[in-house]
């Protein structure tokens, strides 16, 4: 029994004294203002101008108009009492063709961004890419390409030198594995391309981008800055203990997880994923001394999780999916592992169709914790989409929403009690927007916008929300879901814990990752894998 389970039901859960209480966006998801000040189309404004890409041809151009909204934004959060706001830089607004000097007019929108934030008490955590990559650096072979991951770097030293002096928490890339395998393996996401060996190319590519990037920016940034990196960590649970079901879980893992885990912290690919890949591509577009580079010492580690991740050798007796929840279509984001099947684990869903199961964020940051114990966590983007709805008063009320997040911040609770350096957490999201290939048809905010008005109303899980935010204390949902934010009627917290899965974890103790050594990988001169030209143009 751990020490947080031995607690008692009545048990206060009080948060460290400095922890982050924050909330997430991303530039396209929320800008607007897609020709404005010098900004050129980005992969996602290319795919969702594409007819059948993004549900009901909706597209980011106008999207929640923060571009112009900025301000009220910020008042909204400093409202909500929120410690910190993570945002990502549009790189197609600051550096339109991807290389060359910045454009001012567009890193003035964030210098204006951060002192709002700062003037408002909320501090700043900038995610330099989200996803966005320039339409010109696509159409010269995007992330597949070496190239792209040397012009990341330049684009983050001009970030830095703009905004260095008052951002002190940086991101490099924001869940790299969507960026490669669901934009270049399973096409469901920009720029739409369906290439197992592009993919692996593209997650090289930006493992290497990211090394490249840390490094400029410790030249840029003073001394006092925090430089990580959010990966969407995938909790892998076998459906059976079955060695079979293990082995599948253990592909996932390699290719979800490790992919990044490995280059990242450990400086090396982990020998089964290449022998697993090896069928696709024998690596020779890792160039010596390419896994040093990706392997640059971090600040902090942040987490991304929804939902966790249950699969099985092929041939059971039970119905699977193809994609594990990514967005369907018919090619597999699993480069290698597309014969192993995906489950859906019993019990409450979301909007998504994504169980809820907070027991993973534990596991997850638990088990993360014990492999890198010296590496601080954020947990930096969880939450839930659900379908919201304006009561005749005006007011959004979205109790599912409030207990989602209370179970997972439970969870939170419980690894920071077990030992887990987790020093904050940013919800998703803040407002309402542009979620990817499902356009506006799912809403993940805590705010609601009425897109036609573009009018903002915080949902009642927003002021359960803030109530946390200024206390550090996680307070039980309301009997009314958490109405007011002022404190009132307060509830006496009570222990709930997260059920546990009954799949069986794979840990990550359990699943080899020893070191490939760059001598081992064919080097050859960098050139476009069969088929990873641009091609035609989420969860």
């Amino acid at each position: 029994m751990t020490a947080s389970e031995a607690r008692p039901l009545t048990a206060v859960r009080q948060f460290p004294p400095g922890f982050l209480w924050g909330a997430a966006t991303a530039a396209y998801q929320i800008e607007g203002a897609a020709a404005e000040d010098g900004r050129t189309p980005s992969i996602w404004d290319t795919f969702s101008h594409t007819p059948g890409k993004v549900f009901g041809g909706h597209t980011g151009d106008v999207a929640v108009d923060h571009y112009h909204r900025f301000r009220d934004d910020v008042r909204l959060m400093k409202e909500l009492g929120l410690t910190a706001y993570r945002f990502s830089v549009s790189w197609s607004r600051v550096q339109p063709t991807g290389r060359g000097p910045a454009v001012q007019k567009g890193l003035d929108f964030y210098r204006a961004l951060v002192d709002e934030l700062l003037a408002a008490g909320v501090r700043p955590a900038l995610t330099l890419y989200h996803w966005d990559l320039p339409q010109e650096l696509e159409d010269a072979g995007g992330w597949p390409e070496r190239a792209t991951a040397e012009r990341f770097a330049d684009y983050a030293a001009l970030v830095a030198d703009a905004l260095g002096d008052r951002v002190d928490r940086w991101t490099t890339l924001n869940e790299p594995w969507c960026s490669a395998f669901l934009g270049y393996g399973s096409g469901v996401h920009a720029p739409g391309r369906t290439d197992p060996v592009a993919a692996l190319r593209a997650a090289h590519h930006l493992n290497l981008g990211h090394g490249l990037a840390v490094r400029a920016l410790r030249a840029a940034l003073p001394a006092r800055a925090e430089v990580g990196v959010s990966l969407n960590l995938h909790e892998v649970r076998p459906l059976t203990a079955a060695p079979q079901d293990v082995e599948a879980a253990r592909r996932i893992d390699a290719v979800g997880n490790r992919v990044w885990l490995g280059p990242m912290l450990r400086g090396a690919y982990p020998e089964d994923l290449v022998a697993d890949t090896a069928g696709l591509t024998d690596w020779a577009f890792v160039r010596p001394g390419d896994t040093a580079a990706a392997h640059q010492p971090l600040d902090f580690l942040g987490v991304n999780y929804y939902t966790p991740t249950l699969v099985s050798a092929p041939g059971g007796a039970e119905p699977g999916m193809a994609d594990g929840g990514h967005g369907g279509g018919p090619y597999s984001p699993w480069p290698a592992a597309d014969e192993v099947v995906f489950h859906q684990p019993p019990g409450e869903r979301t909007a998504m169709g994504w169980s809820v199961d907070a027991s993973g964020l534990y596991d997850l940051l638990t088990r993360v914790a014990r492999a890198h114990p010296d590496l601080p966590l954020y947990v930096t983007e969880n939450g839930a989409a659900y379908e919201d709805a304006v009561g005749p008063d005006g007011s959004v009320h979205d109790p599912e929403r409030t207990a989602y997040v209370h179970a997972h911040l439970e969870a939170v609770h419980r690894a920071v009690q077990d030992g887990a350096d987790v020093r904050g957490y940013f919800l998703w999201s803040l407002l309402d927007n542009f979620e990817w290939a499902y356009g506006y048809a799912k809403r993940f905010g805590i705010v609601h916008v009425d897109y036609a008005e573009q009018t903002r109303t915080p949902k009642s899980s927003a002021l359960w929300y803030a109530r946390v935010a200024r206390t550090g204390v996680l307070h039980a949902p309301e009997a009314d879901g958490a109405r007011t934010a002022d404190g009132a009627a307060e509830a006496v917290p009570v222990q709930v814990d997260a059920v546990p899965g009954e799949a069986v974890p794979v840990p990550v103790e359990a699943v080899p990752v020893e070191a490939v050594p760059v001598e081992a990988v064919p080097v050859e001169t960098a050139g476009p894998a069969a088929g990873g030209a641009a091609g035609d143009g989420a969860p």
